[in-house]
């Protein structure tokens, strides 16, 4: 008994008031720490009991010979964590929110097989992380704050941490649709030069991917997708609109929409791709004329901040001053 009253005695000194938040925050990861193995551990099948042994064996060979001369696959990344076996916590289990994260991933950029599960481990890592850092921060600073402020050092770098990766993904999510929208007119009017030189649309693809590559990697890559599934043997209106979700770009689901309808109906793709590489071109030019349309009220607000402040100080601070000592006297 006196074992535990000192203690609590020496645990009191060290905390203060916030000893009591202190043992049971503690406490809980405590707990938790000793449930995750129950929680991550997975049950066996009873019915895998019934299969023989030497069936057993031979399918797992078996299995291990597939998985070895199994190539990999060309966006798999070369990352050493291996999360399937909790799938079932970093997955979403509607297909339809699966489907819809999977395609925000891939469109900002990132197409490996668990880029689901990649982020919602880093959504979890990082405000495990980052509530950590603000508990470390309660416990070291020598003024206690209220209940009230302890939750809020918590809780907020917590969330800052989970919604990190979810802006990380956003923003370049927007960054490869705006290198897309901008390459996308250089682009077209290349693939036209290569279609009327006698090429296939195909080949076209293919050579504007390798031209450019230096220039505009992001739109050359959903090139070399779209000419890499064409020689694969798949459909071509299945590969054009996959490219086309892909970018989540409409410039781009508009080009698809033409190429389909030129080869629906018949018509020329070269006049398809002329007349749509002048459009873009125009729609290049309003573009910028709207950014510098939009400079004005930009450079105003900025005017209106940094400049007239100082302007009134130097010009009516004098005056003001002269009254000041006037009315002292």
């Amino acid at each position: 008994m006196d074992f535990l009253t000192n203690s609590w005695a020496f645990v009191n000194a060290f905390f203060g008031p916030m000893t009591p938040f202190a043992v049971f925050g503690l406490l809980g990861v405590y707990l938790i720490l000793l449930a995750l193995p129950v929680l991550f551990k997975k049950e066996t099948d009873p019915f895998s009991k019934l299969q023989p042994a030497g069936r057993a064996l031979a399918a797992k060979g078996k299995k291990d010979k597939e998985e070895v001369a199994q190539p990999k696959l060309r966006y798999d990344s070369g990352r050493k964590i291996n999360l399937d076996k909790f799938k079932e916590y970093l997955e979403p289990q509607d297909e339809e929110e699966l489907s819809a994260a999977r395609l925000k991933l891939i469109q900002a950029g990132y197409r490996s097989k668990d880029a689901v599960r990649t982020m919602n481990f880093a959504k979890m890592v990082m405000g495990i992380g980052f509530m950590l850092i603000g508990i470390l921060y309660v416990l070291i600073q020598p003024q206690t704050p209220g209940l009230m402020g302890v939750i809020m050092i918590i809780m907020i770098p917590a969330v800052i941490g989970y919604y990190l990766p979810i802006y990380w993904v956003e923003r370049r999510l927007q960054q490869r649709q705006e290198d897309v929208t901008n390459a996308f007119p250089d682009a077209l009017d290349l693939m036209l030069v290569c279609v009327e030189a006698g090429q296939s649309l195909d080949q076209a693809i293919l050579r504007v991917a390798v031209e450019i590559r230096k220039s505009y990697p992001t739109l050359a890559e959903e090139f070399e997708i779209v000419a890499n599934e064409m020689r694969a043997g798949k459909d071509r209106v299945t590969v054009l609109r996959d490219m086309a979700e892909r970018c989540g770009v409409s410039d781009i689901s508009a080009f698809v929409t033409v190429l389909v309808q030129s080869a629906k109906f018949g018509t020329s793709i070269a006049e398809a791709l002329r007349v749509y590489a002048s459009e873009m071109r125009d729609k290049r030019v309003m573009r910028a004329e709207e950014k510098a349309n939009v400079l004005p009220t930009k450079l105003t607000v900025g005017t209106m901040m940094f400049t007239v402040p100082p302007l009134l100080i130097i010009l009516v601070g004098p005056s003001i001053y002269d009254i000041y000592v006037n009315l002292l006297k």
